[in-house]
């Protein structure tokens, strides 16, 4: 591990300062890269206009004939928090704009991801006229082709990567294609339908769709929306460009307010967290993962229901059922932890890729585990599982300098026949092979890997800011910093420091309370998944955080690692 210290841009600190910024919060907004005030500057006027993405204008105003002509639409969702949270605003954008929806979502353990010909089938049964995909159909060839023969026209919404060629559908919306001229590629699914959503809007209103005080046809504010942007935007782990964190802006915005999105709210209230004091790592840890348990688990559908909820009791029903998966889906990830643990006790750290499959193992918790993995050795790892028919699916996830999806198409190139599919972003993919051809696979994904990394590429490098501990650190300081936008590349501060450990009492056997002293100031700290004595002097690398409890305001720490010198 090697820690670099970010750089700190005086004058830049200089100006936030004099724009009345705080100075501990001008100080880490200046080492983020970022050339001046307008980047943190985030009025709703700067969002990027729709009509940059290819085929948004054409696309809008044919959904806007079928909003006037009450034309069958079904929503196509993908069964991950990104999926479910772009669907749901899709099923209450059109509702705002007049017509109701439906929705699918494919069954991760029977139909798989996207629009597969099957799904397309179980669409048309419904009546289906048009299909809207959701945060997938770049990559749906035999699904485009099989709507066509049905007669059902298919508009793909997507951000991931595309392929040589695109499906034949009516109209691609993705900031990826290759000629698409929107400037932010790191659109999430649920920001591309949302987008989509705003530029409909624009062309019912140029028709004067919209009559004042004509009921239904009031003209709605899709900025009611926002929150479930966010929580789609951070949850799938894009890239917070300036776009994008003014996505999460607002979005976080309107999660502190009373006008919050039932299903978040109550997810929040059940989780005993105020919502009103979200913070951007609140969506990440607290509230995707109870999402993401649903399409792991069980049906992304009771997500969406959750999300989608417009009374109390509803709300309450679908998080409780989402908080429940949740709770299978942790048992579920210990298990299978401890299972990779014994396959890894004599791993080779010459190796450049971890790649394990076990028959035992839950096909939708792959994912998380080859994260843990990941973080643990800092190597790209694929977690495979039993599918049907004798095959296997993976999850894979990838370090900085190695884009997952290239290096599985280098794979299928070399060896055509035994990637079966693939698909993904740079970071994260998923793939199925045949269980026969694991060991095959494990070989070949090993050499792909060693040819495009050196082992110095294995060394993970962490940037952390410079300290903003001192006597005069307050818990408002703390809170100011931690409710600004932060997440995949724009993230929250973390220190390194030494401090002298006063006090150490181990909790449930497992993690350690500290009560560390740094400049004749003592601050209490938690170490999660640690019970090792400390004595005396210890370097680390922490957060901050701002607490309430019983009334009580204070700051604390939170120790991510021991810093070895």
């Amino acid at each position: 591990m090697e820690l670099v210290q970010r750089k700190v841009d005086h004058n830049l600190v200089m100006k936030f300062v004099d724009a009345n910024f705080h100075e501990a919060l001008a100080q880490v907004l200046s080492s983020r890269n970022i050339k001046n005030i307008d980047e943190v500057d985030y009025q709703i006027e700067k969002l990027l206009n729709p009509l940059d993405l290819k085929d948004c204008d054409d696309a809008a105003n044919f959904l806007a004939d079928a909003i006037e002509q009450k034309r069958k639409i079904m929503i196509i969702g993908d069964y991950d928090a990104d999926g479910a949270t772009g669907t749901s605003i899709a099923l209450l954008g059109f509702k705002l704009l007049g017509l109701k929806v439906n929705f699918l979502i494919p069954s991760r353990f029977k139909l798989g991801y996207g629009l597969s010909p099957e799904i397309v089938d179980l669409a048309k049964q419904q009546n289906a006229e048009i299909l809207i995909t959701v945060d997938n159909g770049v990559a749906s060839f035999e699904g485009v082709k099989r709507s066509n023969e049905l007669g059902m026209d298919v508009i793909i919404t997507d951000h991931h990567l595309q392929a040589e060629n695109l499906p034949e559908a009516k109209y691609i919306i993705n900031p990826n294609q290759r000629d698409c001229k929107f400037e932010s590629k790191n659109l999430c699914g649920a920001g591309v339908i949302f987008y989509l959503l705003i530029a409909i809007r624009k062309c019912l209103r140029n028709r004067n769709f919209f009559v004042k005080d004509n009921g239904f046809n009031k003209e709605p504010n899709l900025m009611s929306l926002i929150d479930l942007v966010a929580l789609g935007t951070v949850a799938d782990l894009v890239q917070l460009d300036f776009n994008n964190r003014l996505i999460v802006y607002y979005g976080l915005k309107k999660i502190r307010s009373d006008d919050c999105n039932l299903g978040i709210k109550k997810l929040f209230h059940l989780a005993k967290k105020d919502h009103h004091l979200c913070q951007s790592e609140d969506l990440s840890f607290l509230i995707a993962p109870k999402i993401n348990a649903a399409g792991r688990m069980s049906d992304m559908s009771l997500g969406v229901k959750c999300l989608v909820a417009e009374n109390e009791s509803d709300a309450h029903f679908f998080a409780n059922q989402l908080i429940h998966f949740n709770v299978k889906r942790k048992i579920a990830e210990d298990d299978m932890k401890d299972e990779a643990a014994i396959q890894l006790e004599d791993f080779n750290k010459n190796k450049f890729t971890i790649c394990l499959y076990n028959q035992r193992w839950h096909q939708g918790v792959v994912g998380i585990l080859a994260s843990r993995i990941k973080e643990k050795f800092y190597r790209p790892v694929i977690i495979f599982a039993d599918d049907v028919d004798g095959k296997i699916k993976g999850s894979a996830r990838s370090i900085s300098n190695l884009h997952i999806r290239d290096a599985l198409d280098h794979v299928s190139k070399i060896a055509p026949e035994l990637i079966l599919s693939f698909g993904g972003h740079a970071m994260a993919a998923g793939l199925s092979i045949m269980k026969t051809s694991f060991d095959q696979f494990q070989n070949l994904f090993e050499k792909v890997v060693s040819d495009l990394l050196t082992i110095k590429d294995l060394d993970e490098s962490i940037e952390y800011d410079k300290s903003i501990l001192n006597n005069n650190l307050n818990f408002n300081d703390i809170k100011l910093i931690n409710q600004s936008v932060w997440g995949n590349g724009f993230s929250k501060p973390i220190f390194v420091d030494e401090f002298e450990c006063m006090d150490q009492t181990i909790l449930k056997d497992k993690h350690s309370k500290l009560m560390l002293l740094h400049e004749d100031r003592v601050y209490e700290a938690i170490f999660f998944n640690f019970n090792e004595p400390l004595f005396g002097k210890i370097k680390c690398l922490y957060s901050i955080d701002d607490n309430t409890f019983m009334d009580k305001e204070y700051i604390s720490l939170n120790i991510r690692r021991l810093v070895n010198e």
